[in-house]
C-alpha cells in the first residue's frame, strides 16, 4: 500500500513539474486599476499667440476640450486667472447635480428662501424671504435665467449656509484638479471682490464633470420657460441653445470686470466638445468665438472605438491549480480621440499569458491591451483574472488522477480537452 501511494505521489509530482509555466516576457505587474492613464500625445493647438490659432479668438483666453477624454484640442492663454462672472454657476450646478444623483436631495424638495438669498442683486427671479420653491424650480432659475438669488438658495440648502457652500465649491475644485481657481461666492458677482478667479482650463474641467450628470441638459438646453404659473419668464442667456446645432449648454457670464464669458458645449456624431471663452469685449464676440472653436473641433476630430474579438481571450490556462483555467475580465475599450482620417492607423495590441502558475488571486494581472496610433501608445488597459484559483495540493492531485482513470479519458488530465 505504501509503495502504491508513493508511486501516485511521484506520478503527481512529475505531472505538475511538466506543466509549470510562466508568462515569460509577457508578465506584467499587478495593479488595482483596470485602466491606466491615457498617454495621448497629440499636439495641442495654440498657446499665448493668437496669430497661431486656426480660428479667430476675440477673447482674453479660450479652451476647446473633448468631454469624453478631457483632452485639450485648442488653447489660448488657458491658465491666465480671470473673473468668470456667472460661469461660476457651473460649479454650483455641479454640486447640486451631485447631491441629486447621490440621493441627498431631490428635485421635488421644497426650499424656503432665506433673507440672505433674497438680498442678492444682479440677475434674479426676485425671491422673497420665506417664499417656497422646489429644487427643480430653483435649478431652472439658476441655469436658464442665471438667477443669483436662486443659486445662493440652492447652495444654502445643500450645505446649510452660503459660507459652507463656498468652502465646498473650493474643495470640489481642488479635487477636480482646478489648480488656478478660487471662489468667494456661488454666483460670480465680483463687484466687491478681487480674488474670485479661475481660468479657461479650469472652467472646461468643471464643465466636463457637470456633463457627466445627464439630466442637467434637461435644463441647459431649454431656450424659454417660466415660473410662478407663468408670471416669471425665463429666457436662456446662452443664445447658442437656439442657434447652434447640437448645443448641450452650458452657461454664460457677464460683468464689468469679467467682460463677456461663456462655457459652450455641443455634441455631434458622438463627439461632445466644450468651448470656454473668457473676457470678450461683447456678447457677439464670445458667441462667435465659441462657435468657431466648436466648429473647428467637429471638422477636425472624431471619437473612434477600436474593435477587438475578446472571445479568444476569455480564459487562461492555470498550472498546478485546482481549476485548469481562470476566466478573464477583459477591459471595456473606451473611444479614443483622433484627427479625422486616422481611424485606420489606430491599432490594438494584446499581450496575455498563455498560462499562469497557481495560486492565482482575484483581479491578478494576466495581460495588457494597448491602443496605439502611429506606433505610439494612446491608451493602455489591464486584463485581470475574474476569480482566484488555489494551488493544487497532493490530495487534489490524487483525486484528479483517480477521476482521470475512472472516466477512462485519454486526454491529458489537467486540461479541459
Amino acid at each position: 500500500m505504501k509503495r502504491f501511494l508513493t508511486l501516485i505521489f511521484v506520478f503527481v509530482f512529475i505531472i505538475q513539474a511538466s506543466i509549470v509555466g510562466f508568462c515569460e516576457e509577457r508578465k506584467v505587474s499587478d495593479d488595482e486599476n483596470v485602466q491606466l492613464p491615457s498617454t495621448f500625445t497629440s499636439k495641442v493647438v495654440g498657446g499665448d499667440d493668437a496669430s497661431k490659432l486656426p480660428v479667430e479668438v476675440k477673447a482674453k483666453s479660450a479652451v476647446l476640450m473633448d468631454v469624453a477624454t478631457g483632452e485639450v484640442l485648442l488653447q489660448y492663454n488657458a491658465d491666465v486667472k480671470l473673473f468668470p462672472a456667472s460661469v461660476t454657476k457651473i460649479m454650483t450646478m455641479l454640486l447640486v447635480a451631485e447631491a441629486i444623483d447621490s440621493g441627498r436631495i431631490t428635485l421635488a424638495d421644497k426650499v424656503s428662501c432665506s433673507s440672505n438669498a433674497a438680498s442678492k442683486g444682479g440677475s434674479q427671479i426676485w425671491l422673497e424671504e420665506g417664499e417656497v420653491m422646489t429644487v427643480d424650480e430653483l435649478l431652472k432659475a439658476t441655469v436658464i435665467g442665471s438667477a443669483n438669488d436662486a443659486a445662493t438658495l440652492l447652495g444654502e440648502y445643500i450645505s446649510g449656509s452660503e459660507e459652507s457652500f463656498i468652502a465646498l465649491m473650493n474643495a470640489r475644485a481642488k479635487e477636480l484638479g482646478m489648480k488656478n481657481t478660487h471662489f468667494v461666492n456661488a454666483t460670480g458677482l465680483d463687484d466687491t471682490t478681487d480674488d474670485h478667479l479661475t481660468t479657461a482650463r479650469d472652467i472646461a474641467i468643471m464643465s466636463t464633470e457637470l456633463l457627466k450628470h445627464k439630466f442637467i441638459t434637461d435644463y441647459t438646453t431649454v431656450w424659454m420657460d417660466s415660473l410662478r404659473n407663468g408670471e416669471t419668464e425665463l429666457v436662456n442667456t446662452n443664445k447658442l441653445v437656439r442657434f447652434y446645432d447640437g448645443t448641450t449648454g452650458l452657461k454664460t457670464g457677464t460683468t464689468a470686470k469679467a467682460g463677456c464669458c461663456v462655457s459652450a458645449s455641443a455634441e455631434r456624431d458622438g463627439l461632445h466638445l466644450v468651448a470656454v471663452v473668457m473676457g470678450s469685449e461683447n456678447s457677439n464676440d464670445r458667441f462667435n468665438t465659441a462657435k468657431a472653436l466648436l466648429s473647428w473641433g467637429f471638422t477636425n476630430y472624431t471619437l473612434h472605438t477600436p474593435e477587438v474579438d475578446i472571445k479568444q481571450y476569455d480564459k487562461v490556462k492555470v498550472n498546478s491549480g485546482r481549476s485548469d483555467f481562470v476566466e478573464t475580465v477583459f477591459p471595456e475599450i473606451q473611444p479614443v480621440l483622433i484627427e479625422k482620417g486616422q481611424e485606420e492607423k489606430v491599432k490594438i495590441a494584446i499581450e496575455i499569458c498563455e498560462n499562469v502558475d497557481a495560486p492565482v488571486s482575484e483581479k491578478q494581472t494576466l495581460g495588457t491591451v494597448k491602443v496605439t496610433l502611429d506606433d505610439k501608445i494612446i491608451d493602455e488597459y489591464k486584463i485581470l483574472s475574474r476569480t482566484e484559483v488555489k494551488k493544487l495540493n497532493f490530495f487534489d492531485g490524487v483525486l484528479k488522477i483517480f477521476n482521470f482513470i475512472s472516466n477512462g479519458k485519454t486526454a491529458y488530465p489537467f486540461t479541459n480537452a
